[in-house]
């Protein structure tokens, strides 16, 4: 769990630096095997979204994370981040208010930034 906790930690960085919107880490590690934990933020265009993407992808390769699995980015609406550990969901605000992950996931604890200290 540790080592999910800096690569949320990183992803979380690298989404604010492209003024990502809304961002929530949620815990699922009690509720699901497929990761730790879900990030879930948006941007405003289709540009901003890539961009994200883009530099989450940038950062946690630069910190020897590996690629992830990618889903959706040439879209520019939605992009799922695979590393695992951690998931990253990237939408424009439609899309992202229509797929309302945060509701599904709800039996999954929502965390503070500063709680992955």
């Amino acid at each position: 769990m540790k080592l999910s906790k800096e690569m949320a930690k990183l992803a979380i960085k690298a989404l604010e630096d492209k003024k990502a919107e809304e961002i929530r880490v949620i815990d699922i590690s009690n509720v699901s095997v497929i990761a730790d934990y879900f990030i879930i933020a948006h941007g405003t265009n289709r540009n901003q979204v890539q961009a994200m993407v883009d530099n989450v992808d940038e950062t946690l390769g630069r910190a020897g994370y590996g690629t992830p699995k990618v889903e959706g980015y040439d879209t520019g609406n939605w992009a799922l981040m695979d590393y695992k550990d951690i998931i990253v969901h990237v939408f424009d605000q439609e899309n992202r208010t229509f797929y309302n992950l945060e509701r599904i996931w709800r039996d999954g604890k929502q965390v503070s930034v500063d709680q992955l200290d």
